[in-house]
């Protein structure tokens, strides 16, 4: 039986050489490839039916893109297919760290949840040229300088102000903000929160329970990152290319599949995330999670 069209798979992201043979196939001219291959990716099948209807823009995180990169993207796309966008890290970090990456900026963030940065800089693309595919924005906070008592009334205040013709998901990575704050702010705003399976993380049983079973916004985002007792460097090293299960990981699957189910039942759009550093292959995670809930589908 077909899934029902509220689930929305895909992965962190599309361009990787290691999944030729397995989703890519076509020849694709020399440097064209990440560029071109969003189509492919797009139409390929599982079981019969379109396996990806959506797929993270992970690259939104380190600078916005132009309309004319969205434009290309998106004459790519069939008509029903949403992307998930990171929100820009010049919006999302409070504090940049110092290193070859931050280089000047290294030092608090002036920009830190600055709606009008947000709205000028991001969201804008997006309208102008990408409108027809746009999923939930994530908003990704690592770790340090994300206190719950500063952090979550600046969060209330920020999602207060977004524009409201856009779905917005946030992704937290410090454990200490779960809990009946952190989810009345995003239940005020819609926000769905984003329950990232990931290394240092509560798995994704324990954060439903921690935000006491129900979601608070009409459709859920899952991001299946890493193992739970994997950095993601050393998931890195041991996972590449990417082209087999290296390490299946039951019981995240098994979370998953449970949120896809409350979510349907509770007839929430759901989109789920998979990166090839969870279990080695994001497809090839994708079609164990449509092969297991197909086996629970009732007759």
């Amino acid at each position: 039986m077909p899934l029902s069209s509220l689930i929305r798979f895909g992965t962190s992201t599309w361009t990787y050489e290691g999944w030729r043979g397995l989703v890519y196939h076509k020849l694709y001219p020399k440097g064209r490839f990440k560029q071109d291959c969003l189509a492919e990716y797009a139409g390929y099948e599982y079981g019969g039916e379109r396996l990806f209807r959506t797929v993270g823009f992970d690259f939104t995180f380190y600078g916005p893109p132009t309309p004319k990169q969205l434009a290309h993207y998106a004459e790519q796309l069939p008509a029903d297919f949403q992307a998930c966008a990171k929100v820009w890290e010049e919006i999302t970090v409070p504090v940049f760290s110092a290193g070859l990456r931050s280089g000047a900026r290294a030092g608090p963030n002036p920009r830190f949840l600055d709606v009008e940065y947000l709205r000028d800089l991001v969201l804008a693309p997006f309208e102008e040229a990408f409108r027809g595919h746009t999923g939930p924005f994530i908003f990704e906070f690592q770790r340090t300088g994300i206190e719950p008592g500063v952090f979550l009334p600046k969060l209330d205040a920020f999602l207060g102000r977004l524009p409201t013709h856009h779905r917005y998901a946030v992704e937290v990575r410090n454990p200490a903000l779960f809990g009946r704050d952190y989810h009345a702010v995003l239940q005020r705003h819609g926000v769905a929160h984003v329950f990232n399976h990931l290394y240092g993380m509560p798995p994704l049983s324990e954060q439903r329970q921690l935000l006491s079973g129900t979601f608070t916004a009409p459709f859920i985002v899952a991001r299946l990152l890493t193992p739970p007792d994997l950095p993601y460097q050393k998931a890195v090293k041991a996972y590449q290319p990417y082209d087999k299960i290296v390490r299946p990981l039951p019981q995240m699957r098994g979370d998953t599949v449970r949120l896809i189910k409350q979510s349907v039942q509770e007839h929430r759009e759901v989109y789920v995330l998979v990166n090839n550093r969870s279990e080695g292959s994001a497809p090839l995670t994708v079609q164990a999670l449509v092969d297991q809930l197909r086996k629970e589908q009732p007759n």
